[in-house]
């Protein structure tokens, strides 16, 4: 298995289009990395759920999913299931969140989900983060649109396991979901880590990457 390691991470944006797109997506990696690297700096931004019981439980899961790190929250209002409809808003907000930080990765939704809200979210990052490497995460959910992906994080059994446990402890209000159970969220994880020889693991798509190899000239 051919391995590029990414440097010593100081600061990341983590981007999601509703309340537990993050945690779903990559809360393995959150806590591999707030573990790994103490006074980590986590900037975030979530599209919707702002002023209910859902950016709440996003304030309440970040801070358990990035122990020991400094995690910096927006969460807007904008209507589930609605993005295309706000283009405008959504580009402004990414733009003004932008200023914010100078992430050495950015995490985001990726562009193939079949929910537009995750599309549009996926499309626009790279319009603002142009020159910075952005990792596309899976959320799993009802539609067939599960990608291919190409990079993939190890984890271990102990952070898959504890990934589950934050979910349903910090995320009451979607447990009542068919898809939202230990068996959905391990069997994935499980999935990715067979396919990186690993136990456990969470996969992302990459659109583009500079690879440099020995000495410039």
């Amino acid at each position: 298995m051919i391995s590029l390691h990414a440097g010593d991470l100081a600061e990341i944006a983590v981007l999601g289009a509703h309340c537990d797109d993050i945690a779903i997506g990559m809360g393995g990696t959150l806590l591999a990395l707030a573990r790994s690297r103490p006074g980590l700096r986590v900037h975030a931004l979530v599209l919707s759920g702002g002023g209910t019981e859902r950016e709440a439980e996003e304030r309440a899961a970040l801070h358990a999913f990035c122990p020991g790190a400094t995690v910096a929250l927006t969460v807007l209002d904008l209507p589930d299931g609605r993005a295309p409809q706000h283009w405008d808003r959504i580009k402004q907000a990414l733009a003004d969140f932008r200023r914010t930080c100078e992430p050495d990765v950015v995490f985001a939704t990726q562009r193939n989900d079949a929910h537009q809200d995750h599309r549009l979210l996926a499309e626009l990052v790279p319009t603002e983060f142009r020159d910075h490497l952005t990792l596309g995460y899976e959320i799993l959910k009802w539609e067939t649109d599960t990608p291919t992906p190409n990079v993939f994080h190890p984890l271990g059994t102990e952070i898959a396991e504890e990934k589950v446990k934050l979910l349903h402890e910090h995320y009451p209000s979607q447990v009542g979901r068919d898809w939202f159970d230990d068996l959905s969220f391990l069997g994935l994880s499980r999935l990715r880590g067979v396919q990186c020889r690993s136990p456990h693991a969470e996969a992302f798509v990459v659109d583009k990457t500079i690879m440099t190899l020995g000495v410039n000239t």
